[in-house]
């Protein structure tokens, strides 16, 4: 143990298996949540609801509210996690602004775990992250790659980007989260690895879209490829770097949540492929899918930027507009060649 207390914000699987991981650096990690099941599975030692089967150290506990976490720390805390999806970041940063720079004032790194474009802003993590917190700019970094929370875990070993604009509160916050298991590696390409982590997400509906209709290993190697193209032209219009998007927060993760059987996404995709509604599948699970509204974002996004992306605008008629996925493979079949760099 280096480190004594580490604050993750929300208790989903994601926020939990880093809470795992910062247990073998920190003498305490306090998971915040907001319900009180899960605020009692935490407790007992097991994230029942999101993690089941996969037990949690004694030295993680979770708090409900800011007097419990003060409590807890003692009101100082070395690094903050936030597990809070896209579509939470505002309203818990609206609601706890004070709360959290009361933190950050004491120079400390806040992580973020979110990955996705806010549908109705197009705005990225980093934008509504400094929106609230822009004089600690230097303090916010995004974590991305190919990590299932169960394999976490279970240590499977994992590498996962880590970005950030203050290169030696990358390294701190890299020793942080470095375990035998699971490493993380700096890059100041926050929109990159920010993108490589939303985008992938689409692709993986996709795949699973496609998968579901019966296609094999030809089409996703094709689907992943080309994929990883659209993602790059994305990039090109935010600035990124291109090997950014070849790496763990990229590739790696498009490859992961394209082919893994544990992603949420590409479970989505397969039950599409069976006729179900994208409401009545979200409906009947607790995890996000963050790969739903990131494809209507992606979509706006590309319209307004003026970005090719069949794939992206193939899977928003699917989704959105309940155009007939085999029909939509067909059309993007047949349309003309035509170079990539044209």
């Amino acid at each position: 143990m280096k480190f004594k207390t580490a604050l993750v914000l929300a208790g989903g699987a994601f926020g939990t298996s880093i809470a795992f991981v910062l247990s073998h650096n920190f003498e305490k990690v306090i998971i915040m949540v907001r319900s009180q099941d899960i605020y009692d599975e935490i407790n007992r030692g097991e994230n029942t609801t999101y993690l089941p089967g996969q037990k949690l150290p004694d030295t993680i506990k979770a708090a409900k509210t800011w007097d419990e976490v003060r409590a807890e720390t003692l009101g100082h805390v070395d690094l903050i996690v936030s597990g809070l999806p896209m579509s939470a970041i505002e309203d818990f940063c609206s609601r706890h602004e004070q709360d959290l720079k009361r933190y950050l004032d004491q120079g400390i790194p806040l992580v973020s775990l979110a990955k996705g474009i806010d549908h109705e802003t197009l705005k990225l993590p980093d934008e509504l992250f400094k929106t609230h917190f822009e004089n600690y700019r230097s303090q916010l970094m995004y974590l991305s790659g190919p990590s299932f929370a169960k394999e976490i875990v279970d240590k499977q070993i994992t590498i996962v980007s880590l970005a950030g604009e203050d290169k030696d509160k990358l390294l701190l916050t890299c020793e942080m989260l470095g375990t035998e298991f699971f490493k993380a590696l700096p890059t100041t390409d926050v929109k990159g690895v920010l993108l490589g982590g939303a985008l992938k997400n689409v692709i993986a509906i996709a795949g699973g879209i496609m998968e579901g209709l019966g296609y094999n290993h030809n089409t996703r190697a094709a689907l992943i490829t080309r994929g990883i193209v659209e993602m790059l032209r994305f990039g090109t219009v935010f600035g990124a770097k291109p090997e950014t998007f070849y790496g763990p927060s990229g590739m790696g993760d498009l490859i992961l949540t394209t082919t893994g059987e544990l992603s949420r996404n590409k479970s989505f995709g397969i039950e599409i492929a069976k006729g179900r509604s994208p409401e009545e599948i979200i409906k009947a699970t607790k995890s996000v899918v963050e790969g739903y509204k990131t494809t209507k974002a992606a979509y706006f996004l590309a319209q307004k930027m003026g970005i090719r992306a069949r794939i992206f605008t193939g899977l928003y008629e699917v989704l959105y507009n309940n155009h007939d996925p085999k029909e939509v493979a067909r059309e993007m079949m047949v349309l003309p060649p035509k170079f990539d760099e044209a």
